[in-house]
């Protein structure tokens, strides 16, 4: 017979030991005795046991004392309490301390060992869902990036095999697909998670502004700085600087860049004084850097130095795999978020989500299934919850979404379509983007990018 666990007895009664011994051993349980609470728990540290029956009534250290004490050794024990009837209140007490269930003395054998099973089957299911959720966080999920796919998990071993270095990374990939949760997974997995880190969106200020805000400034260094500022790099020392959308940057901003890079040392705008930093960075682009160098927009030396590391993000289209994970952890945020309970979505759902290009990526995904959770007045998401234009997509009834349509690839009528949303939005926030970009839910960066790539100028949408 299989061993079915190691039991541990604590009682003072020799018959318990006989009777009990026998009885558990016969049922194809190791059994371990102990007479009172001080040898016990010198034997608890040294064995795994499955289950532990305890009597209440023992001379010296009583059996309440000694379940705490348990219990402080290994918050998972499982016990049941052995008792006599006349002290059932104090066995109460025991379980609201933490005791599985209480037997009555005498007991029956078959009840014994129904509860004695049903114990040990409920600590190996909670044992199977702690397991198992820690295997779906260490193949499905690091520090927030969801996947199963095998790019994906190309993409998790990369950031464990590069975040404990020193050198710089670049973090490469569509907009929307994830870079600043790659560079915060990589500063939260080296020895400088204790320190700053710190984002810089590098396209969403001027270039004066921006090496202010990198660099800091003296007063009088130029009309408006009335007092001295530290820069970024500063607040940053012994973290990590982040530099989202690195191909905006200017020629003259990348010069100084590259030195603080080579030197670890700058200056203040207008200061004389040099500052030595220690500071690991990390930066993104959704943009061919080497076809920049081709053009003279970005320095070739300073892209050597931000490449030492790459880490090539794939788009949501080259890893549907992990669309249905992706789902269920949005409807998660978004679900208690919003005080809700969403089960799910149905599978016709599904294979839209699936059957969709994604252009925006994770983020356009993510800011689908808000709106559903928000939109849906069931605890499964289904059709009625999707936008108009994505179901006239799949039902490949383009024109329903927009007459203005031609015969052109699914890709042409997307673009399309995310141009004369931008315009309208556009429109309604005076050609303001930052609130453009709230009524779009997108970042205004991301939304800069947008205008860029779908060539929309003032003239669209200030008539």
């Amino acid at each position: 017979m299989a061993q079915k666990g190691i039991i541990h007895v604590i009682d003072d009664e020799p018959i318990i030991h006989e009777v009990l011994g026998e009885l558990l051993t016969s049922e194809g349980y190791a059994v371990e005795l102990s007479s009172n609470g001080e040898e016990a728990l010198k034997k608890q540290p040294d064995f795994e046991f499955d289950l532990i029956l305890l009597d209440l009534l023992m001379p010296g250290m009583d059996g309440i004392t000694v379940l705490k004490k348990l219990k402080d050794v290994d918050p998972s024990a499982v016990i049941i309490i052995i008792t006599a009837y006349a002290s059932v209140e104090s066995a109460i007490e025991a379980m609201k301390i933490g005791a599985f269930d209480y037997i009555q003395k005498p007991f029956k054998h078959d009840e014994l060992l129904l509860t004695i099973q049903r114990a040990i089957n409920l600590k190996k299911l909670h044992e199977e869902n702690v397991r198992l959720k820690d295997e779906l966080k260490k193949k499905f999920c690091f520090e927030n990036i969801i996947g199963k796919s095998q790019v994906m998990l190309d993409v998790f071993e990369f950031i464990k095999a590069s975040a404990p270095t020193r050198s710089t990374i670049l973090v490469q990939g569509e907009s929307g697909t994830g870079k600043e949760l790659v560079a915060r997974a990589i500063h939260q997995n080296s020895d400088r998670s204790n320190a700053p880190f710190i984002i810089v969106n590098s396209g969403s200020l001027p270039p004066d502004l921006l090496e202010s805000h990198l660099f800091g400034h003296v007063k009088g260094a130029f009309t408006g700085a009335i007092s001295h500022k530290k820069g970024l790099f500063e607040a940053a020392h012994k973290g990590t600087l982040f530099l989202d959308e690195i191909s905006s940057l200017n020629i003259e901003t990348q010069a100084k860049l590259l030195r603080v890079i080579q030197d670890k040392e700058f200056m203040h705008l207008g200061g004389t004084t040099t500052i030595r930093v220690d500071v690991r960075i990390v930066t993104a682009t959704n943009t061919d850097l080497e076809d920049l160098i081709a053009q003279k927009l970005f320095r070739e030396d300073l892209f050597y130095r931000l490449n030492v590391i790459k880490i090539e993000l794939p788009s949501l289209k080259q890893r549907k795999e992990d669309i249905p994970l992706l789902v269920s952890h949005f409807i998660q945020v978004y679900s208690q978020e919003n005080n809700k309970r969403i089960d799910g979505i149905s599978e016709d759902v599904m294979k839209v989500l699936e059957n969709h290009s994604w252009p925006g990526n994770i983020r356009e995904l993510e800011n689908l299934i808000e709106r559903a959770v928000v939109l849906t007045k069931n605890s499964v998401i289904n059709r009625e919850s999707l936008p108009p234009f994505l179901l006239a997509l799949q039902n490949g009834n383009h024109k329903s979404f927009s007459s203005s349509l031609g015969n052109g690839s699914l890709k042409d009528e997307l673009q399309a379509f995310q141009r004369k949303t931008i315009i309208e939005a556009l429109q309604r926030s005076e050609g303001i983007q930052k609130k453009a970009a709230d009524l779009l839910n997108v970042k205004p960066t991301t939304l800069n990018e947008m205008i860029k790539r779908l060539k929309i100028s003032t003239i669209d949408y200030s008539s």
